[in-house]
Order: C-alpha cells, then sequence, then structure tokens
C-alpha cells in the first residue's frame, strides 16, 4: 500500500510526535508498504512565535496536492493540525478523498500556557479540523474520551511503542551521571524531554527528595530554568544508546507534564529498568500501573514511593510496548484507497 503521511511536526524537531511517525514509518516500510512524508522542510517555513524550533510552512493546497498526486497514495493520514496538514485537508476534501487524523498532542493546553487564551477556544479549531475524518487516532482512553466530549465520535485507538533494541534494563548506566551521583549523594532523578513551559518542569525542580535532578534535553525554556536552579542538572539532548544509557543511571524517572497525550519517554524509561513518578492526569493514568509508577497530587510523594517499586517489574511492562502493534493500530484505521478505485469506509 503506498500511505502519505502529511505533518507539521518532522526533523530537526525532536518530539514524541516526531519519534512516533519515524517509528511507525519504519515499521510500516519494513512490512513492504510505501510511505511518503510530507513535511515543513519541503516548503518555505518561517519560526513559530515563542517555539523557534517549530517551523511552520508556507504550504498551500495546490503544493501538497502536487506531491500526492504525483504519489498516488492509497491512503492519507494528516498527523497534525498545522499548516501543512491544513492544505492537504482541503485538497483531500475538493477531490473527494478519504483521510484519517491524528490528536497528539494537547495543543490547546499548550496554546493556553504560552499565550494564556482558553483552551476552549482552540478546540473549536481541533474540532472543526478533524471534522471529516474517516477516524481520529487518540493513544490513550482518557484522549478519547476527550475527543467525544468535543463532539467527535469517530475515534480509533492507535497506542505507541519503544525501540527495544535500544532501550532495555541491561544497558550499562551513564557514567557520568552516575559519577555526579557519587558525588552530590542520593538517588538519580531524571527527566527526559522538551524543557519549555507547558512541560512543567519547575514542578518537577521544586521537589525536595534527597538526590540529584538531571534533565536531558532541550528547549526554549532550559537557559532560564538553568539559571534559576543551578543545582540541577542540565545535560541537554542525547539520543540512541547514549539516551539508553541516561535511563539506566537513572533510580526514578519524573514526569510532571499536565498537558501530554501519552508521554513517550516514560514507556522508554520503563523498558529501561526504570520506574515512574508522575501526577494524575491523562497520560500517566492511561499508561501506568500500580506496580511500575506513582501517581500523585504531590510530585515529592510520587518520587518518594516510585523508588521502592522493582526494577524488574518495570522493564518487563515496558518491554510489552512494541512498534509492531502501533503500526498495525494505524495500518487499520486507515481508509484506504484500493487499485480500482473502491474505497472502504473506517
Amino acid at each position: 500500500m503506498r500511505i502519505a503521511i502529511a505533518t507539521d511536526a518532522w526533523n530537526p524537531q525532536v518530539n514524541g510526535v516526531v519519534r512516533t511517525l519515524q517509528s511507525v514509518r519504519a515499521e510500516l516500510e519494513r512490512q513492504g508498504h510505501e510511505v511518503m512524508i510530507v513535511s515543513p522542510d519541503q516548503f518555505y517555513s518561517m519560526p513559530c512565535p515563542t517555539y523557534p524550533e517549530i517551523r511552520l510552512a508556507f504550504a498551500s493546497r495546490s503544493a501538497v496536492g502536487r506531491r500526492l498526486e504525483e504519489f498516488q497514495p492509497n491512503a492519507i493520514h494528516l498527523a497534525t493540525e498545522g499548516p501543512v496538514c491544513l492544505a492537504a485537508r482541503r485538497w483531500c476534501l475538493a477531490h473527494g478523498f478519504p483521510f484519517t487524523t491524528a490528536y497528539h498532542t494537547q495543543f490547546p493546553d499548550y496554546v493556553s500556557a504560552r499565550i494564556g487564551l482558553h483552551p476552549e477556544w482552540i478546540w473549536r479549531y481541533i474540532t472543526w479540523f478533524h471534522w471529516p475524518a474517516q477516524a481520529v487516532l487518540a493513544s490513550t482512553p482518557s484522549i478519547a474520551g476527550t475527543l467525544r466530549a468535543h463532539g467527535l465520535e469517530r475515534i480509533r485507538h492507535w497506542g505507541r511503542g519503544v525501540d527495544l533494541s535500544t532501550f532495555d534494563a541491561g544497558v550499562a548506566p551513564d557514567a557520568g551521571i552516575r559519577a555526579l551521583a557519587a558525588q552530590h549523594g542520593g538517588p538519580v532523578q531524571l527527566y527526559v524531554g522538551r524543557v519549555a513551559i507547558e512541560k512543567n518542569i519547575e514542578a518537577f525542580l521544586e521537589t525536595r527528595q534527597p538526590g540529584i535532578k538531571v534533565i536531558i534535553g532541550d528547549g526554549p525554556a532550559r537557559a532560564a530554568l538553568a539559571a534559576k536552579y543551578p543545582d540541577a542538572h542540565f545535560l541537554g539532548p542525547k539520543f540512541g544508546s547514549d539516551l539508553a544509557a541516561a535511563y539506566a543511571a537513572a533510580d526514578v524517572f519524573v514526569f510532571p507534564s499536565k498537558t501530554d497525550t501519552f508521554g513517550l519517554v516514560m514507556i522508554e524509561a520503563l523498558a529501561s529498568g526504570v520506574p515512574v513518578a508522575a501526577f494524575p492526569v491523562t497520560g500517566p493514568v492511561d499508561v501506568l500501573k500500580p506496580h511500575v509508577g506513582v501517581m500523585e497530587d504531590d510530585l515529592d510523594a510520587a518520587i518518594a514511593g516510585a523508588l521502592i517499586l522493582r526494577r524488574a517489574d518495570c522493564a518487563g511492562y515496558g518491554q510489552s510496548f512494541t512498534w509492531a502493534a502501533s503500526a498495525a493500530q494505524f495500518l487499520d484505521a486507515l481508509a484506504p484507497v484500493g487499485v480500482d478505485g473502491e474505497r472502504r469506509a473506517a
């Protein structure tokens, strides 16, 4: 099958959406499917205000349409709600081509955190964007419930996976992080992800549990947070085996975000044998189980509770999330056009 995926999140961005799309594309191609990505790097673009790492593409319906027509896809998926996918949506509707969408990020909450606009104003756009889709893919039951509460009914589950060839409980821990732990004493409390206001990292940095705080990642809030919390260790972004070693060096993984739809880093940490501390919110409540994570409104209490959980239990649970299963769910939700022109309803 030829599958076109339009997305406003792609390289060089580093986030869960990009990693999900890359992983699922690799799995689909391994199965013999042909996948084309339509992304901002293919068009003239400008930095997103307050978030320059994200590029806003000037992608017209005709420009996106030319790529789709040349590829002749059997199925089209719109991964985000930005300019590239908006142009693809217009083309699909103009040509009567069915498509699926996905709700990856709590965009209304992100906008509210940055500029103070009430989330329901953004939800009007989100609902409008997804309304014509044959299926809206959601990563958790909580997100599916949120979408239904805003009038969207054609919801399909699309879970996430872990690269089990990289993230494993047997990986040797990062020597530098363990040296910091030996120097300062106490357990290693790790955060991995975007360093941005919507990730609520300051809630983690304000906790009082003994040990060291290590932040892996980059983003617009990094400089300000590093200056405000000089005792925390901001190590920048890490990838692949280096990231796996950082997980392996941790005693607890702290996930302070209240705006994520899933939290891919949580299952990577779990697969690495690291228990998770989080708030009881969307994402953690759908992913974590009592034997692998602790969720409390008091993040200090969650960290303390997670530290006593068994690493073997965490690793066993984390390794149950596979990209093969995720790709199968994605493929099953598509609304493809067959070679004979017949369209299958989702």
